[in-house]
């Protein structure tokens, strides 16, 4: 069978022409509809992509022969999933590779943005240093909210308990040793966002937690508070989000992640800018003005982004499609 990797950085190349069998392609490029995919890699069995590919109907319909959809990513939401089921193809993901990663690279945008690390370089840089403007906050003592306690938010629990923090959870299943080792309190939705200072999201993307902090969200939050996404940007109303920070209703956010954030770097958006539809426009408007305040800290997509987490996005990639070959399906997310 022929496997075609898409999204293949420099660093990915030499460990997957060690460990990869059979006949294999490795490019650089994403999948995307914005162009057709090359003659060469339509007669792929498996393709296997990160989540810089949009793998809707229009791109699979052009895969003739493909039977599986191998994920280096615990997300799934930027592939047609409907289409995979209508045609029977699986698709498997790679869970649990980056949760010390990500929950690290949490609480580090949290404490760049408590403690205004990258604001104070700049000023520093550009010697015009003003000690009042750069007055941060302790985390010690606070309580942090976090949205989603999988394995990551459960490592951020870990984190946070460890600076001795009080924590609320929101998640559909309760977790009896994250209360017994960590002190984690579950609470429902609107109590985490009026008791806490700061929220981590932690939870997938999902047509029902679409937006779930939104204006009303917001309002309900200390305007002392700061918001940390490493989830999904979908997870969060851009409009809603610049307005609570502009009108002061939160202070501050560390994001990793944009609602439509291919805009910002994908070169076949920025030459063609009527290919945006009118929302996906409006909302690289509002990421871009977002840049421009000075109380958040945005990052491309990097959470997960450390050479232990990329090594186990690999290994477990290539055992999925092993076990595929071999006549087992592990990871799948097609229910």
């Amino acid at each position: 069978m022929k496997t075609v990797y898409f999204d293949v950085e420099t660093y990915e190349e030499e460990f997957l022409r060690e460990n990869v069998q059979g006949e294999f392609l490795l490019v650089s490029e994403p999948l995307n509809d914005l162009v057709c995919v090359k003659p060469e890699y339509t007669d792929a069995d498996i393709i296997s992509v990160f989540t810089t590919s949009r793998v809707n109907r229009k791109v699979l319909e052009q895969f003739k022969n493909l039977k599986l959809i191998a994920l280096r990513s615990v997300g799934f939401n930027h592939i047609d999933l409907e289409y995979c089921k209508e045609h029977n193809i699986p698709v498997l993901n790679s869970p649990n590779y980056g949760s010390q990663s990500v929950a690290e690279f949490a609480l580090a945008l949290l404490m760049d943005v408590c403690r205004k690390v990258t604001v104070s370089y700049g000023e520093y840089k550009n010697a015009r240093v003003s000690p009042a403007g750069l007055m941060g906050v302790e985390l010690c003592g606070k309580t942090a909210g976090i949205v989603g306690l999988g394995a990551i938010g459960a490592a951020f629990a870990k984190i946070a308990h460890g600076l001795e923090m009080r924590i609320l959870g929101f998640d559909k299943f309760e977790k009896e040793e994250l209360k017994r080792d960590f002190g984690v309190a579950y609470v429902d939705f609107e109590t985490l966002l009026r008791e806490s200072d700061f929220i981590s999201i932690h939870a997938p993307l999902t047509k029902e937690n679409y937006h779930m902090f939104n204006e009303q969200s917001f309002e309900k939050m200390k305007d002392t508070a700061v918001i940390i996404n490493t989830g999904r940007g979908e997870l969060i109303d851009t409009p809603a989000l610049f307005n609570a920070l502009v009108n002061k209703k939160i202070a501050g956010a560390g994001l990793d992640v944009l609602e439509n954030e291919q805009t910002i770097t994908d070169f076949d958006y920025m030459i063609g800018i009527n290919r945006l539809d009118k929302l996906t426009l409006e909302q690289t408007i509002i990421n871009s003005r977002l840049f421009q305040l000075d109380n958040v800290i945005i990052t491309p997509h990097i959470a997960y982004n450390t050479k232990e987490a990329v090594n186990r996005i690999l290994n477990t990639t290539i055992s999925n499609i092993n076990s595929f070959l071999e006549g087992h399906i592990q990871n799948c997310v097609i229910k």
